[in-house]
């Protein structure tokens, strides 16, 4: 039994079909799905994931950090729920964990860059073992929202969302991170202190447990997502 169980694992691992993948393309802000690529940097790979967790590409998505310049930033209130909606009709295809990152930006948000120690976790949708065996809560949902930290300090950021497919992580290399950036605003903002910051690339590495990892032999049991903790 324990073969066949295992055959098929490896079977449904090598299964990427492309009509599964997925762009969050679309910035939920007021209680609106913006329009595609309106507030979230443009990228060159469609729908696409980074699978080089040490490429720069890891920050932004290909071609993300080109575009920045060319992209609106939408004006979010601290302590609000903002969110990423997967545009052109699709929905979250592969099971895995969501992050949400922010980083600051020096001056706009539209000619920063991403890079150094700047990337601070605001949350995270891991594995859900309720049921007594491994579930993926953001398997199948076309939008994910969240909270906009009530003591972030106000001024211009990059809003990160990253959807990690581990349907094929059994090897290294093998986790699809779909990511996508947004420019972003944030008024009436506090004084916190965000904290810990990492840098992308630099907070994984392809041996880390949370992407090495096949999920569906032998039976997982517990799961951390990768990078920092999630602040405050």
């Amino acid at each position: 039994m324990k073969s066949i169980l295992a055959t098929l694992a490896a079977f449904a691992a090598l299964v990427h079909p492309v009509a599964a993948h997925y762009q969050l393309s679309q910035l939920i802000v007021n209680n609106t799905v913006t329009d595609n690529m309106l507030y979230v940097r443009q990228n060159t790979n469609i729908n696409s994931p980074v699978t080089d967790v040490t490429s720069v590409d890891l920050r932004c998505n290909v071609g993300g950090l080109a575009s920045g310049a060319t992209t609106s930033t939408a004006t979010v209130v601290a302590g609000s729920t903002v969110g990423f909606h997967v545009g052109y009709g699709g929905n979250i295809g592969h099971p895995g964990p969501l992050l949400v990152y922010m980083a600051k930006a020096p001056s706009t948000a539209a000619s920063f860059d991403g890079s150094g120690q700047v990337w601070f976790k605001i949350h995270q949708v891991g594995a859900d073992f309720s049921s007594g065996s491994l579930a993926w809560p953001t398997s199948g949902l076309d939008q994910v929202t969240f909270s906009i930290p009530a003591a972030v300090p106000s001024g211009e950021y990059l809003l990160r969302v990253e959807h990690i497919a581990l349907h094929g992580a059994s090897t290294a290399n093998g986790s699809q991170h779909y990511i996508s950036c947004a420019n972003i605003k944030v008024v009436g903002g506090g004084s916190g202190s965000p904290t810990p910051l990492v840098a992308l690339p630099g907070a994984y590495s392809p041996t880390d447990p949370a992407l090495l990892i096949n999920i569906y032999w032998p039976p997982v049991t517990s799961y951390t997502p990768p990078g920092p903790s999630v602040w405050p």
